[in-house]
């Protein structure tokens, strides 16, 4: 009775401390690599050389800045002909025209507000008719694709727990059900791995 009690008290900890480590780990990763942007500024003007010590999560606070500065910067005429006369210059680079034209489409795709990936939640059947997963829509088939593909959308199935690896498939739009759910809830349920349920709302149709 008392191991049991020992174990039970022993994953109860467990429940709390692998999350908020896991947390930590993952912020003071992306300050370590966002403080690599502080190489950007004059010697003069790092942290330890103003105030005499190292400021944790400065370089966060400069990435976000100049971030946010090229964004108000690309959004004028100006700034516009610059990034065109920018991408026009990467286009004629063999290899890395091929890298970044790739990356700019997935990533336009992706943080577009006119875009429509993972702007919906859907349930598919994956690997095999009567297993069933959730997917995100991306779009249709394109190119040659779509000739051969007719009513069939496109998804992505993102692995559990890790939901930045999965699969594409281009499946029936019959056979596809959309979710009354947001994308970070069903991130949520895909990362949890089924544990942290989103609320039952009411049911959609498919598409």
């Amino acid at each position: 009775m008392r191991r049991q009690l020992i174990k039970r008290y022993f994953i109860t900890g467990l429940l709390i401390w692998v999350p908020l480590a896991i947390t930590a780990w993952v912020l003071l990763l992306i300050a370590d690599v966002a403080d690599q942007s502080l190489r950007l500024l004059p010697a003069s003007m790092h942290p330890h050389n103003v105030v005499g010590f190292d400021i944790p999560g400065a370089g966060v606070v400069v990435t976000l800045a100049i971030i946010l500065a090229t964004g108000i910067l690309t959004a004028n005429f100006i700034g516009q002909r610059l990034v065109s006369w920018w991408e026009k210059l990467l286009a004629r680079i063999p290899v890395v025209n091929s890298i970044y034209n790739s990356v700019k489409q997935v990533s336009d795709t992706l943080f577009s507000s006119s875009g429509n990936a993972f702007r919906k939640a859907l349930l598919v059947q994956y690997p095999r008719a009567g297993s069933w997963t959730i997917a995100f829509l991306t779009g249709v088939p394109g190119g040659d694709v779509a000739n051969h593909l007719e009513d069939h959308v496109s998804v992505y199935v993102p692995t559990t727990p890790n939901p930045t690896s999965g699969f594409f498939l281009m499946l029936p739009r019959n056979e596809v059900i959309e979710l009354d759910m947001d994308v970070d809830e069903a991130l949520k349920y895909i990362i949890s791995m089924g544990v942290v349920a989103p609320p039952a709302r009411r049911s959609k149709p498919s598409l």
